[in-house]
């Protein structure tokens, strides 16, 4: 089974602090799977938000998932206090990828990820160009 490989800068410039919760575990008394995504997405809306931006509005255009891959590399644990950086890359004409680094407090990868945006006009329910604006920012 080919296993996913995702590239993530060794430097990134955002990043935010959030603390496993205990509703956040599985019966294997770890960080359930579902939970890294809701995690990506408060990062996101951070990463998002120091720009000015949110998810219904980056410059003008709203955005939607269109994939995502996480790649784990150890289990989390109630008490744990996760670091995720978040960076913007591979624009495309419509999309973008996001990229997420987890790591715990003595800097061990807990998981990489990525989720793949795409720029969407809600009111017309069409896919629309990544905004100029929002790419310079990300530079």
């Amino acid at each position: 089974m080919a296993r996913i490989k995702l590239e993530i800068p060794a430097q990134i410039a955002f990043s935010t602090l959030i603390p496993v919760r205990i509703s956040d575990l599985n019966y294997g008394n770890h960080l359930a799977n579902h939970v890294y995504l809701e995690m990506m997405q408060e990062a996101r809306m951070q990463f998002l938000a120091q720009f000015g931006y949110s998810e219904k509005n980056l410059a003008g255009v709203g955005v939607i998932m269109g994939d995502t891959a996480i790649v784990y590399k150890q289990e989390c644990f109630y008490g744990d206090v996760l670091r995720i950086e978040v960076c913007a890359a591979d624009f495309g004409v419509r999309s973008f990828d996001l990229l997420y680094r987890f790591s715990k407090a003595d800097n061990s990868l807990v998981c990489e990820a990525k989720t793949g945006m795409v720029c969407f006009d809600y009111h017309l329910r069409k896919t629309v160009a990544v905004p100029q604006e929002f790419i310079e920012k990300c530079k």
